[in-house]
């Protein structure tokens, strides 16, 4: 199975390069699906349902965080045996996963339709949005099956070392997403849910194009209906290696909400300009997202291939790279923060501004996020999903909930919210760091592997 992927073999930073790229297209298409709504939205409806699509990404993240660990750690398994050549494994990880994964979208889709009113009251949410952002997450999870079932299947294919197959979908659907919206929005002139059931038709087609992929391919982990049962010790695989980032997700997320919550008590005007910056942010940050996807699979595979040299030069190329370019993102960020704004609210100068606070805060400090991800995702890929689990708890929750809310009462100022995204970021990465540097999961391999032969 080795030859089936460039990760296992030959030049470390080529094959990290073209695996990366098709994950980083793909992920351009992926966060065009939610921009493209806030941008037709903002263009041809009210100021208010504008403000209820750009501030769903922390409640949406929420619900469907958890199981997005899950899937992480069903990739890591996947890439493990796949590594390996261990077809009987690999086989029923597989059919396992695509078992999950039904129940987990079945069971989001009852409980986002039902708890949105209520989250998004618990969340503060200014009254004047509260009625479109209800419609709008109603119709969102009504089709989360195929956004959950989307995202494993595309796991399963990436693990394997199949990046561009998912890139070809996410294109379609993409194309597919902003044509509905058009329609919906510019043509129809139907309200904020419009956008939602356009997203959930798109991702229908994407899911439905990814599960083809696996019931036709000829390769070893293709799907097969005789197959799909839960397998007990596989899915303990997978919820070992992906339960930490499952809680990790939710946790975050939880956090996220709770920034949110005070970022709504500032009013309108700053619930559009942290949306946008938020989705320009995502934008931006791509191509560091790329890279952690594709360092986990590469230490994965090449781990479960007994190859650890390789993993250790290839986990250091990423790591480099991604913040080298983070670092150059936020500065040009910084520099074209006024225009990009104004690119989705023109007409409202107040949250452009906000906007550009929030940027001129952040942005230079999008290395540390980034060398924080990479490692996290290096970690996970070695088998160590609890170390970035107790590090992003304790930083991005823990410490970054405190942070704002001890101070926000006492300065009264946004920019104080904006700031706790640094500070976190940074004490995070020297944790990290420390990691890194101090232990052995990263320098031992080779040693452990001695004494385990020897004996």
């Amino acid at each position: 199975m080795k030859s089936k992927s460039t990760l296992l073999e030959g030049s470390i930073w080529k094959g990290m390069l073209l695996f990366a790229m098709p994950i980083l297209l793909g992920q351009v298409f992926q966060q065009l699906y939610n921009t493209a709504d806030a941008f037709i939205v903002g263009k041809f409806r009210s100021g208010d349902e504008y403000a209820a699509v750009t501030s769903t990404g922390s409640l949406a993240f929420l619900l469907v965080g958890f199981f997005g660990g899950i899937a992480m750690g069903a990739g890591v398994v996947v890439a493990r045996y796949f590594g390996a050549g261990d077809r009987v494994k690999l086989r029923k990880t597989v059919h396992t996963t695509i078992i999950f994964g039904i129940c987990a979208g079945l069971f989001l889709s009852v409980l986002g339709v039902l708890a949105t009113p209520i989250l998004l009251r618990w969340m503060d949410t200014p009254p004047e949005i509260l009625p479109y952002s209800v419609q709008y997450f109603r119709f969102y999870f009504a089709g989360i099956l195929a956004t959950v079932m989307y995202n494993l299947c595309m796991g399963i294919l990436r693990a394997v070392g199949d990046s561009k197959s998912p890139l070809y979908y996410l294109i379609l659907s993409s194309v597919l997403n902003i044509i509905l919206d058009l329609l919906f929005i510019a043509v129809c002139g139907w309200g904020v849910w419009a956008v939602a059931l356009a997203t959930t038709i798109s991702q229908f087609l994407s899911m439905f194009l990814c599960m083809m992929k696996l019931f036709r391919t000829n390769d070893v982990y293709r799907l097969s209906m005789k197959e799909m049962r839960i397998d007990g010790f596989h899915l303990r695989e997978i919820i070992r290696y992906g339960l930490p980032s499952g809680i990790q997700n939710s946790i975050i997320s939880f956090a996220n909400v709770i920034v949110q919550t005070n970022i709504n008590s500032f009013g309108k005007e700053t619930v559009s300009g942290c949306g946008t910056f938020a989705k320009l942010e995502g934008f931006a940050f791509l191509p560091v997202t790329c890279f952690t996807m594709a360092l986990t699979t590469f230490v994965s595979q090449n781990l479960g291939a007994r190859q650890y040299d390789r993993a250790k030069k290839g986990s250091r190329f990423g790591l480099i790279c991604a913040v080298l370019m983070a670092e150059l993102i936020g500065a040009l960020m910084i520099v074209f923060a006024e225009p990009l704004m104004e690119l989705f609210i023109d007409n409202d100068p107040g949250a452009v501004m906000v906007g550009v606070k929030q940027t001129n805060v952040e942005a230079l400090f999008f290395g540390c996020l980034a060398l924080s991800h990479c490692l996290a995702a290096v970690l996970r890929g070695a088998g160590k999903p609890m170390i970035p689990m107790f590090v992003m708890l304790g930083a991005w929750c823990v410490l970054r909930v405190a942070y704002i809310s001890v101070l926000v009462p006492m300065v009264g100022e946004s920019w104080v919210i904006f700031s706790a995204y640094p500070v976190t970021w940074t004490v995070s990465s020297i944790i990290y760091l420390i990691f890194y540097f101090k232990s052995d999961w990263l320098h031992g391999f080779e040693k452990k592997e001695s004494k385990k032969l020897a004996l």
